[in-house]
């Protein structure tokens, strides 16, 4: 590969990152004629067209974003390396703010950074858990945890978990009395643990997919939650059906506590990813927690 190819493409990155030659000839330092012959130039080469173009705005074209998927996660894996060359140089220490949920800080998060951080007495760690989607450069969090399906295009994202899905259960006792129910669609005539989306304000709509077809189904009952350690002691009490991550009720699965209904209905999401501002330098401290709970499986 030729060192203009290599320009070419990472001036095609924030392109699509950007959805605008103008923001992406300012970020890049060059002109906007510039960065859009380069394009065209760069299309020409591969002979595809990559991005549509008009009067308003930017898209990638199909090509476009399978080269985009493609590449960005690669570039971004080199500068996570060039970061952690440097961060040998100092010495890390300062305050990380993550904004997590109570899932992935329990399950993901917390156990990863408990074996490390005694290694880095200089460094402070905050995890705020809600189950919102935050802005983390305006609520000034140096990165966020959600699932990788949930992440915008324009941040990094390192994987740091693996897939895993939810499960709707109940007591025993709560299907010996309101019988169990055979499809999402029955869940509207059952008594639900809701939970309170932080972000949008509503309830969380339950997700379900089956041989290709996705329901959404809004459940109704007498409790809501924005913990998932709640809504299994609830469930646990008989008070309904909680639709919760596997590996919280594996234990109360297996012992009988709790049943698990509608698993053909469940797949597994995308697993979680840290994520942060592309453009933003890394930190010493941020390289540590980074390759802390980096996904390794």
């Amino acid at each position: 590969m030729q060192r203009e190819d290599m320009r070419d493409l990472l001036w095609f990155l924030e392109v699509a990152r950007e959805q605008s030659f103008t923001k992406a000839a300012a970020a890049l330092g060059t002109s906007q004629p510039t960065l859009s012959h380069t394009i065209k130039q760069l299309e020409t080469r591969l002979g595809v067209r990559l991005l549509t173009r008009t009067t308003r705005n930017v898209a990638t074209t199909e090509a476009g974003e399978r080269l985009f998927q493609s590449l960005a996660p690669r570039f971004q894996e080199i500068e996570a390396d060039l970061a952690a060359l440097v961060a040998f140089r100092e010495k890390p220490s300062g305050t990380i703010r993550l904004t997590l949920s109570d899932h992935a800080q329990q399950m993901t998060v917390w156990p990863k950074l408990s074996r490390v951080l005694a290694d880095y007495p200089d460094i402070r760690v905050e995890l705020y858990s809600d189950n919102g989607m935050r802005n983390i450069v305006e609520e000034r969090f140096d990165a966020g945890v959600r699932l990788g399906e949930s992440v915008d295009k324009d941040m990094i994202a390192v994987r740091i978990g693996p897939d895993w899905r939810l499960r709707a259960v109940a007591s025993p006792e709560y299907f010996a009395r309101q019988g169990i129910p055979l499809t999402p669609q029955d869940l509207v005539r059952h008594v639900c643990i809701n939970t309170r989306q932080a972000t949008w304000g509503g309830f969380y709509s339950w997700e379900f997919e089956k041989d290709g077809r996705e329901l959404r189904v809004r459940v109704d009952g007498q409790l809501s939650f924005n913990s998932s350690i709640a809504q299994i002691d609830a469930a646990l009490k008989g008070y309904g059906i909680a639709y919760i991550p596997e590996d919280l009720v594996e234990e109360d699965i297996a012992a009988g506590r709790l049943q698990a209904v509608l698993d053909d209905w469940s797949q597994p999401f995308t697993g979680y990813h840290l994520y942060y501002p592309s453009r933003r330098q890394m930190s010493p401290a941020m390289t540590v927690i980074v390759n802390a709970l980096r996904h390794r499986g």
